[in-house]
């Protein structure tokens, strides 16, 4: 019989319905028993597999359930994923990770004293448009990188009634958000920067959370420029890297989360793959010959984070995104904070 994990689902609002509940019901290996929603039975209407319970304590009551997913607002992260711990629960987090650096450290011990699998979902490692920019970095098409940019623009002039992330909560803003994903990206690319500079905004009436950022990170000959913002109807380049000898320049954002939002089923053939009207310009030079053209995006793999998961659990595999390393997505994101604050860049 092939070996399969039991999952439940803390939280079916965006972050349960449009990921993780799509992948994990996609994945090999992976089952999903159970999702916790608090006032409806909605999962139930594309699960109907699925158990609907209303309390997280359920799930960790259950010994059937191997894995815990937890995709609720990021102030309950830590209680759940401590819960689901001391429950014999495998746990896959939401980004970010927690709130501070100090509550994932005491998890990542947490979970090596239980001996669990203990991992956070930054999905955008496994962006098109990311994995093409790593092929790019790593057969050095554009020399000495000097110079890399990413940013998450997009236009909404008005606040969601309701939405968690606008309000004045611990973990809240576009920093904690689209930050955290930006951050993971270059400390996956580059490590952990000498300098820390940023600045953050509350450019929408009535914002009560950060709505805009601007990070710089800081390495020895390369400056690294992380941005997102509500109020660009006009979006800069997703990526724009520049080295000693060219240029990747990239518009457009990765498709897959659209495709989830359509209900399309993930890992089907075609899958994350972008129009050529998204394909990421090269100006480079190469073999003593100037080259001018389009390089056609790697397809987007959401899929992988899970299938890696499974593996990880069930055969012991290799973490792609471990604890430690969200950690450290925290702490930069606590830097950046703090250097906000202190108007001043900080140390790495």
């Amino acid at each position: 019989m092939t070996p399969h994990l039991q999952v439940g689902l803390i939280g079916y609002g965006m972050a349960g319905e449009v990921f993780h509940a799509p992948l994990i019901a996609a994945t090999p290996g992976l089952i999903l028993h159970s999702v916790v929603e608090r006032r409806t039975d909605r999962a139930a209407l594309r699960y109907p597999a699925a158990k609907i319970v209303r309390h997280p304590e359920a799930l960790f009551a259950d010994p059937l359930i191997d894995l815990v997913v937890i995709a609720t607002p990021n102030t309950s992260h830590f209680s759940l994923a401590q819960q689901a711990l001391l429950a014999g629960k495998h746990v896959v987090v939401d980004k970010p990770f927690t709130v501070t650096s100090s509550e994932a450290q005491e998890l990542i011990d947490l979970a090596r004293r239980e001996t669990r699998v203990l991992t956070v979902f930054h999905n955008r490692r496994w962006d098109g448009g990311f994995l093409t920019v790593r092929q790019i970095l790593a057969r050095e098409l554009l020399g000495q990188l000097v110079s890399y940019e990413a940013t998450f623009d997009r236009f909404r002039n008005y606040l969601k009634p309701n939405a968690w992330r606008e309000e004045p909560l611990p973990g809240s803003g576009i920093l904690y958000d689209l930050g955290a994903h930006l951050l993971d990206q270059a400390l996956a690319l580059f490590g952990w920067p000498e300098g820390v500079t940023a600045v953050l905004h509350h450019q929408r009436p009535q914002a009560q959370a950060d709505d805009a950022f601007t990070v710089r990170l800081d390495y020895p000959g390369l400056e690294v420029t992380l941005a997102a913002g509500m109020l660009r109807r006009q979006p800069r380049p997703h990526f724009a890297l520049h080295g000693t000898l060219g240029s990747y320049v990239k518009f457009g954002l990765d498709p897959q989360e659209a495709a989830l939002k359509a209900g399309d089923i993930p890992d089907t053939p075609g899958w994350g793959m972008e129009p050529s009207t998204q394909w990421g310009k090269l100006d480079t030079q190469w073999a003593g010959l100037h080259v001018q053209g389009e390089i056609e995006t790697l397809p987007g793999n959401y899929a992988a984070f899970y299938k890696n998961v499974a593996g990880a659990i069930l055969f012991d595999e290799e973490l792609a995104v471990t604890a430690v390393q969200a950690r450290d997505v925290i702490r930069l994101l606590e830097t950046a904070v703090q250097s906000h604050q202190q108007r001043r860049t900080l140390s790495g």
